[in-house]
């Protein structure tokens, strides 16, 4: 198992649902979880050193780079020509890239050749608000029963809500649109 393949700690997931953390079941719920949180954001959450990204301009001094945390930008290639970092550009580790020199990126479409690093180094970094949610999303795949909204055993009746069962809580939703892939107009 890669160290990078859950998005929240399974020994979490084993305390809170009172298996062992080796459980298979358990470990294949928060797979799954893991895996579908990444396919929301459409980005792999955990640390990617020298990611390549072609960007339209967008006539502005700034864009965003499509995922964050920015940990390193290792080139920025306008139509061909490499740029100075400090001369001609600067960056943050929010993902924004800003023109140098009152300069502008141009308004052209695929300008722009951008080598940077992103994302978080294991679940000591990962944001509190993504493990709680794949955590959530893991426990409800391990004891919600699949299809089953409503179930009555002798006197007792439970009934589980249609987004538990789906995964799409409000809380959920907000964090896949907080850390999902962005627009290089999204600035």
């Amino acid at each position: 198992m890669a160290a990078d393949e859950f998005l929240a700690d399974p020994a979490e997931l084993a305390v809170k649902l009172g298996r062992s953390e080796d459980d298979t079941k358990l470990l294949a719920a928060l797979r799954a979880a893991s895996r579908r949180f990444r396919g929301q954001v459409r980005h792999p959450v955990t640390f990617v050193a020298d990611d390549v990204v072609v960007l339209d301009g967008n006539g502005r001094g700034s864009l965003l780079l499509p995922v964050w945390p920015v940990t390193a930008v290792a080139s920025v290639v306008l139509d061909g020509t490499t740029l100075v970092e400090g001369t001609d550009y600067s960056w943050s580790d929010a993902g924004i890239l800003r023109r140098l020199g009152c300069q502008l990126w141009p308004d052209r479409l695929r300008c722009l050749q951008v080598t940077y690093s992103h994302g978080w180094n294991g679940l000591d970094e990962l944001p509190g608000d993504i493990q709680e949610v794949v955590l959530e999303r893991a426990e409800a795949a391990f004891t919600i029963p699949v299809g089953v909204q409503s179930k009555a055993v002798g006197g007792q009746s439970v009934t589980f809500g249609a987004q538990a069962a789906a995964g799409s809580t409000e809380a959920w939703t907000k964090a896949v649109d907080k850390y999902k892939v962005r627009a290089s107009g999204d600035v």
